[in-house]
């Protein structure tokens, strides 16, 4: 007997979980049918949710470029070792080979007097005024390019009084000015991006709840009829909780068209300004991660905007619910 009953208990959850699943398939299946009714009105509205997610989305896809650009500055970025004025090549190439074996330095340049002078001569404008020395002034100078895992400024400013200490050097230069701007002005991209995000949020959510809205309306006989027969709330609501999921959906998928679109089209002129520079550098798009948060956050809002305007509009047309 208890053998029956147990069979008979795991049937019945079969046939409800069945019943559910199919339930929400029909749901969804008509929804995304009834947005086709209406081709044009469904285009016109996703389209302004995509752009509207793209905006802030674009901006997040800035930003992590212009770190991975900042990033990259660092790694590459010279410290200029100034020698005493009395060491001269040789010494300054025994110096360079030791720095050379440090774990912290990738490769070391010798920058000899007279290079140093040309370039001086070749940037300044002074070359009538330089000709008038009797001797070069200019100390050898060595260029030191840290490894690639150093990359941050305390990192860097780390190994730049470390190599200050060694004996022949008269003074390090570390330009760091020009990292602390950019870290500031990514920190107020940052800032605004969630001020962005929250407001085009609120946008989106009255997007969707007005076209939900007016769906809602579109449908009133229907929905008073499905009362009648005793239909639940859940279930006149779930079909406009899926169109809302719908609209999401797509809206995030032209979002993420519109961000790949436009750093594929970016890519061609940065390619230009990265070879002014001699240098390569490669736009990043979105990453798997931040797709997934981006789709996850669309259909969160289209459910959240229809959630909110369906309850409103039955509490109107159904008081007793």
């Amino acid at each position: 007997m208890a053998t029956i009953t147990t069979r008979h208990t795991a049937r019945s959850l079969k046939q409800r979980l069945y019943a559910w699943l199919t339930c929400h398939v029909n749901a969804a299946s008509d929804s995304v049918q009834q947005l086709w009714v209406t081709p044009f009105a469904t285009a016109l509205t996703i389209a302004a949710i995509a752009i509207a997610l793209a905006l802030p989305t674009a901006l997040h896809v800035f930003t992590i470029n212009l770190k991975e650009l900042g990033g990259h500055w660092e790694g590459a970025a010279a410290i200029s070792l100034f020698l005493l004025p009395h060491i001269d090549e040789q010494q300054a190439d025994k110096l360079a080979n030791e720095l050379r074996q440090r774990t912290d330095v990738a490769h070391v340049e010798i920058i000899s007097r007279q290079a140093g002078l040309a370039e001086f001569r070749s940037y300044s404008g002074l070359g009538a005024a330089l000709d008038q020395l009797t001797e070069n002034p200019l100390p050898v100078v060595l260029a030191l390019y840290p490894t690639s895992y150093i990359s941050d400024l305390t990192e860097l400013e780390q190994l730049s009084a470390s190599v200050a200490q060694l004996p022949g050097i008269d003074f390090v230069r570390l330009d760091t000015e020009w990292i602390q701007r950019l870290q500031a002005v990514i920190k107020l991209l940052q800032q605004g991006l969630w001020l962005l995000s929250a407001a085009l949020a609120i946008g989106v959510l009255l997007v969707i709840g007005n076209t939900i809205r007016l769906e809602v309306e579109n449908r009133r006989n229907e929905i008073e009829v499905m009362d009648l027969v005793g239909a639940t709330a859940s279930f006149i609501r779930r079909p406009f909780l899926y169109s809302g999921a719908w609209y999401g959906l797509f809206g995030g998928s032209g979002a993420w068209v519109l961000v790949n679109f436009m750093a594929w089209q970016l890519q061609t002129p940065v390619d230009r300004i990265a070879r002014l520079y001699h240098s390569h550098f490669q736009l990043l798009g979105l990453d798997w991660i931040a797709t997934c948060i981006l789709m996850i956050g669309a259909i969160a809002l289209g459910i959240a905007g229809s959630w909110l305007v369906v309850a409103q509009r039955l509490n109107q047309l159904q008081p007793s619910r």
